[in-house]
Parts: C-alpha cells; structure tokens; sequence
C-alpha cells in the first residue's frame, strides 16, 4: 500500500496501520483500511484531538501536555521537535506528577549537576526545561522562569571539522556504489546540503543535470550541478521510490536516525569517530574555498550566509593564506 494511498497522519508499519503525529498519541487502527469502520476510527480521532482538554491540575505531565499544543512546540522544525521529545519525556519520567509551579532554581541545577558526566545531555535538557518553564509563565502558573539564567555546564567542545581526504577515500572503500551508506555520502558532499534536506531529494529534484534543492531550514532554492562522483552514485542507486535514499524496505525516506546509525558505525569500523555526517558540509565549502571560490561562489552551491562561509572555512583559509604568506617570505630571500 503506497503512502499517497492513506489519509493525512496516517502510516503504515510492519504490524498495522497507525495514526502518527508529532504531539499526539500513537494509535494502532483495529479495522481494515478503506473499510466504514476504518474511517470512523479516523474521524473520531481527529474529534476527540480536536476537542478542548480542561487541564485538570497543575503538574509536569499537564504543562507538558499543554505545551504540545502550543505553537511555541508546534512551530519546531520536525528534527527538533524529536530532540525535544526525549527530553520532554525524560521530564514526564522523573518529574511528571510534580507542581511546576514550585520548582525553584537550586532544583534547576541539581538536574543540569546530576548529569553532569553527559554534559550534551544535560546542557540540551536546561535549554528544554527553560523553554518549558517559559511556557509556564505563559500559562499564568508562576511569576517566573526558574531555568532562565542558569548556565550551561563547560565542556571541551571540539570543532567540527571536514573529513581528511584519506578517511573519504576510506568510506569510499568501504561502503561501494549502490549502498545506502555511499549515496548518502555523495549527495552531503556533492551538494553542500544538511543532512535533512538530503534526506528529502527525490529523483524529480534532478533538472537539466543538477539537483534543485529546497532548504528547509533558510527556504532558499538552489540548482546545483552534479558532480562526477555524486552522478556515479545515483546512476548505481536502485529507484524504488521517489526519494533517492530509502528506508531498508525501500519504501519512503531513510530516516535521520537510521542514517546516522547506519553512517556511525561505518565510522567506528573505519576510525572516523571524529567525523560526522555534518561534517560532510564541511568538506563541501572547503573543496570550494580550496578551488578558488569566492564566498558568493561557495554560498551559490551550499546556500549559507557570508558568516556561515567564514564559519565552515576559517580553517582551510588560514592554511592557504599561511602558505601564500611563506611562499612570499621565501621569495623576498631570493631576491
């Protein structure tokens, strides 16, 4: 059964089908599809939603509810808003029966504190747990933002970085055209793109030897060529669906998290802990840059704003202009 078969919201999994939306509860239909009983059960999900729900007490599990409906939550983009489900949940699970209202800001910092040996974690969970708070205000629950000012723990963050040409070489080896793993590689670097526009190209995207891009985060549109690479992989991909990377079954999208576990453990095996697949953006911008690019050139390909050129290349830069720099020094001696 195609996607474009079923009703908005709705999927079908290996054990059913089901009604799925971000802020609402997961539900197994129990009738056959297309049937009466089937659209009934439809509809009455959609009724009993819609309906407004009278917050019967003040607690975790309420303000969190209410904040699902907001459209502070609603407004996320769909990466973020799963991110912030885990910590949403994780709030249900260790505070969900308490008062909102009385918490204070010591308890704030005995949260960030006791995870503190996943500082990720912990800072992710501040910026979460303040924005909530915030909708707490909102709800005329208290008078102020408890998490607000609270800082985040100091870590020893790492830049990112583009991946070496020996360790692109590597993957290159390791995963062989018509993977998964390879296309989604060869589209990241061949295109510039974040990941999550990546995972939304479809082979109708590819106009007149280039991919059109919608950048769902700036809305920019792009044509960008293809490169000979990039154009070998997607000659190599099988086409089972409108998307040019699926799911095992081949069916709809890979998703975020199955690309990444997938491409993760390509890293482990290979010793590329220290590259991600963002970090594929990077070794676009840079080949650029390394090209001879200007920053209009590199943002032409990659859609990013001066600033984010600047971020992504300062590096690459600095070893070009430092090798122009010696090379002159050198010269001046010969004189």
């Amino acid at each position: 059964m195609a996607k474009r078969e079923l009703p908005k919201h709705v999927y079908r999994q290996r054990n059913g089908i089901y009604f799925q939306r971000r802020g609402w509860p997961s539900q197994k239909f129990l009738s056959e599809f297309g049937t009466a009983a089937f659209w009934k059960e439809y509809a009455d999900i959609l009724a009993a939603k819609d309906k407004p729900q009278v917050i019967a007490s003040r607690s975790f599990k309420a303000l969190i509810r209410s904040y699902r409906k907001s459209p502070r939550y609603r407004n996320l983009k769909p990466r973020t808003g799963l991110d912030y489900d885990k910590h949403l949940d994780f709030f249900i699970s260790i505070m969900g029966d308490r008062n909102p209202a009385k918490l204070q800001r010591k308890d704030v910092i005995r949260l960030r504190d006791s995870n503190a040996e996943k500082a990720y974690f912990a800072n992710y969970s501040l910026r979460v747990l303040r924005v909530l708070m915030e909708h707490c205000v909102d709800l005329g629950w208290r008078e102020s933002n408890p998490a607000r000012g609270v800082s985040e723990l100091k870590t020893d963050k790492r830049e990112r970085e583009p991946w070496p040409q020996e360790l692109l070489d590597t993957y290159r080896a390791t995963c062989p055209l018509g993977t998964r793993q390879r296309l989604v590689m060869e589209l990241c670097v061949g295109t510039g793109q974040r990941i999550g526009d990546v995972l939304e190209m479809r082979w109708s995207d590819i106009q007149d030897g280039a991919v059109f891009v919608r950048q769902s985060k700036t809305k920019k549109e792009l044509w960008v060529p293809i490169l000979p690479q990039l154009q070998q992989a997607l000659e190599a991909a099988e086409r089972h669906s409108v998307f040019m990377v699926t799911n095992e079954r081949g069916t709809n999208r890979w998703s975020y998290r199955g690309a990444s576990a997938a491409v993760r453990k390509v890293r482990e095996q290979i010793g590329a802990v220290d590259y991600d697949i963002h970090s594929w953006r990077y070794n676009a911008a840079c080949e650029l840059v390394e090209a001879g690019c200007s920053d209009d050139l590199v943002a032409a390909v990659t859609g990013q704003s001066p600033a984010m050129v600047l971020h992504y290349t300062k590096k690459v830069r600095q070893r070009i202009r430092a090798i122009a720099a010696q090379q002159m020094r050198e010269n001046r001696k010969g004189r």
